[in-house]
């Protein structure tokens, strides 16, 4: 066993990185190291592995930076480069967590050393044992009778921490992980919830494994590395790596009938359709859970900002306010600030105030409930990037007018957090359908810009009142046409777009699918640009508006709602089919969401 490996971590603040990140390449590369270390604002993280003197260098150079002089490190050996590569990266933190308040340079919860958790367990203390890893690293090996978190990702953390019982609050918990740093920040945060007794097992499994060997430990201990477990003795395991979904495989394992190397092992044995099935299914769930009762049925206060422009710099605030919405009248405002109404910063504001460009007041809303919506929300795609839902009606997109909390961005980012969902396109409130997420900003910037390149097909079903159209051209099944109409870059009453000579450019292709005998009809519909209200326009335009609209009216006239009520009939259109390209894996893809009753053949 010629390769000393080490595992290091030390939380403390860290400048100058980039300069940091240069030194530490240049020496690792000539020291012929190989592994990875994370340089972030908040501390160093690292697995590196060479000859003992290579590594002696390297931490040397490491405890010389300001902060760093006490970093320990844990040491095994190999008989051959476990890594493949030297990496040194620039991270914001040393393990992904994303909440705000949990700093564990200057707050970690009590550590329990290895010999002090083995005393307990011999002596049969009551003590809740909480495994903080990700699922397929415990099925190699964890405590006994410990309790998974059960994560896939240990940013859905909270969430789990959320699921636990009230009653566990109140007892001794020791949480561990493989060599301690997710402890670090999954501690303080279990005390930010309740938790009144929390533990963490000082240095993890392995110092555990260094100290105690196996005792209360049944399996090995999943590492990230080509050695792929370690076992109590610290020695590499015979467990090895599916290719297929590079999970872990304990000898045990290797003996199911569902290992199938290359192609399968026990826990990817079944379809990746029907892990997929399951998963949706599970979300679908939790977004139940979550609208149960409906999030904007609880009275509470909304504040909806008011930004200041450059223009209205310097300006009073009340005379600021006139000039934004000079629809509104100045008694109404004046009654408004009475009424502390208009506030800054939390607090009610003063109307002659001075206004600076940039500053945001908002309108308190007191005791707001909103009208009620449809949530029968069923998740169709989710992967680490994306979320695809179909969306029932009537339930607007994300907050706007009378809805805050009732809308289903707000509530995804609900059942999501702390990651924060954004839609890559937009439906009506009131049509179904097909939507896509973005689980974060990287991912939305490169989804995004396929809706407005046309680099997204889109597929429609509406039915519509009529067999001909306003110019007398009759319907008939299996034709298409297609409607060019510009339309208006302004919106009207409610929201509403017109057609509009000097509007924007807009094409729909339009199929006829069937005839019905109540004199609607089936349309399959293409809108090959992504105008606001596109389709509904269009209908209108031609004299077939979509049944139900409350906006488009069959009378050729704009109607006085937007949004129709819960209990009104549903508009009929509905977003059947996307399909484009992952934005990150490149995979081609079709999302589609089950049509309607109402489009269903009579």
């Amino acid at each position: 066993m010629s390769v000393l490996n080490i595992a290091a971590y030390h939380f403390a603040p860290l400048e100058n990185l980039e300069d940091r990140r240069r030194e530490l390449k240049e020496l690792t590369k000539s020291l012929q190291l190989k592994g990875t270390i994370l340089l972030t604002p908040e501390g160093i993280n690292m697995f590196m592995a060479g000859d003992e003197d290579g590594i002696q260098l390297l931490l040397d150079k490491v405890r010389s930076y300001p902060g760093l002089e006490n970093l320990e490190v844990k040491e095994s050996y190999s008989e051959t480069q476990p890594f493949r590569r030297m990496l040194v990266k620039l991270k914001e933190e040393i393990i992904a967590f994303g909440i705000d308040g949990i700093a564990p340079r200057s707050y970690t919860s009590r550590k329990l050393p290895a010999q002090e958790l083995r005393q307990w367990l011999d002596e049969g203390k009551d003590v809740v044992l909480y495994d903080v890893r990700n699922d397929y690293e415990i099925e190699v090996g964890t405590f006994d009778g410990a309790i998974p978190a059960g994560l896939n990702h240990f940013r859905d953390f909270p969430e789990a921490v959320a699921a636990l019982p009230e009653e566990m609050k109140e007892r001794p918990v020791v949480m561990f992980c493989t060599g301690g740093i997710r402890c670090e920040k999954a501690g303080p945060f279990m005390e930010n919830a309740g938790f009144r007794d929390i533990y963490q097992l000082e240095g993890g499994i392995l110092k555990y494994f260094e100290e105690c060997g196996g005792d209360h430990y049944h399996g090995d201990c999943f590492v990230f590395d080509q050695r792929v477990a370690l076992s109590p003795t610290l020695e590499e395991s015979d467990a090895v790596l599916c290719y297929a979904c590079l999970a872990a495989v304990s000898p045990e394992k290797q003996r199911s009938p569902k290992y199938n190397p290359p192609h399968s092992c026990p826990a990817c044995y079944e379809s990746s359709e029907v892990r997929q099935q399951k998963r949706c299914e599970q979300l679908t769930a939790k977004i139940q859970a979550a609208c149960d009762p409906l999030p904007g049925s609880v009275p509470y206060d909304n504040i909806r900002p008011i930004s200041i422009p450059l223009r209205l710099d310097q300006y009073k605030l009340i005379d600021a306010l006139r000039e934004l919405y000079s629809h509104v009248p100045l008694e109404q405002w004046e009654e408004l600030f009475a009424e502390g109404k208009i506030v800054h910063g939390g607090e009610p504001a003063d109307p002659h105030r001075i206004v600076r460009s940039g500053e945001r007041y908002g309108r308190l809303f007191a005791g707001l409930v909103e009208p009620e919506v449809n949530t029968d929300i069923k998740v169709l795609y989710e992967d680490d990037f994306l979320i695809a839902v179909s969306k029932p009606a009537p339930l607007p997109m994300h907050p706007c007018g009378r809805f805050n909390r009732n809308s289903l961005e707000y509530i995804l980012q609900s059942v999501f957090a702390p990651r924060k969902p954004r839609p890559a396109h937009r439906l009506d409130a009131n049509t179904t359908g097909v939507v896509v997420f973005s689980k974060s900003r990287q991912v939305a910037a490169k989804l995004q810009p396929k809706f407005e390149r046309g680099e997204v097909s889109k597929t429609y079903l509406a039915r519509v009142m009529g067999h001909q159209t306003k110019d007398g051209k009759a319907l008939n099944e299996g034709d298409t046409f297609v409607c060019e109409a510009p339309i208006s870059k302004e919106s009207q009453a409610f929201g509403g777009r017109v057609i509009d000579a000097d509007g924007l450019p807009s094409r729909t292709l339009f199929t006829v699918k069937e005839l019905l005998t109540d004199g609607t009809a089936l349309l399959e519909v293409n809108p090959e640009t992504g105008r606001t209200n596109q389709i509904r326009v269009h209908a209108w335009h031609l004299g077939i508006p979509i049944c139900n609209d409350p906006l488009y009216l069959a009378e050729g006239k704009l109607g006085d709602a937007q949004t129709a009520d819960a209990s009104a009939p549903s508009l009929q259109l509905h977003a059947w089919k996307l399909a484009f390209n992952h934005p990150i894996t490149g995979e081609s893809m079709q999302l589609v969401a089950d049509p309607p009753q109402w489009a269903t053949a009579e």
